[in-house]
């Protein structure tokens, strides 16, 4: 009976943008997109820094979202601009 590969499951659960907060991913995601303009990266390695960055930039915009709801409950239901002093 063939056991399951034992490198998948750790590798993708490290890998989570999920684990890391809103400022680590941005980091991260500034660093791929640094090493993708760079243009010196072998293809598999763009396809994979390139799905990385997908799943990055998903978790940032999903924080995001949930920052501004937190802020529109704050605010009564309205969002109000930060230059309002």
């Amino acid at each position: 009976m063939p056991t399951p590969s034992p490198s998948r499951a750790p590798r993708a659960a490290a890998t989570s943008p999920a684990a890391v907060s809103y400022e680590a991913a941005l980091e991260e995601l500034e660093q791929l997109v640094a090493q993708l303009d760079a243009g010196q990266l072998p293809l598999d390695q763009l396809l994979t820094r390139y799905q990385r960055g997908a799943e990055l930039l998903a978790f940032c915009r999903t924080r995001l979202e949930e920052v501004e709801n937190q802020i529109k409950v704050l605010e009564g239901g309205v969002l109000k601009p930060w230059d309002a002093a």
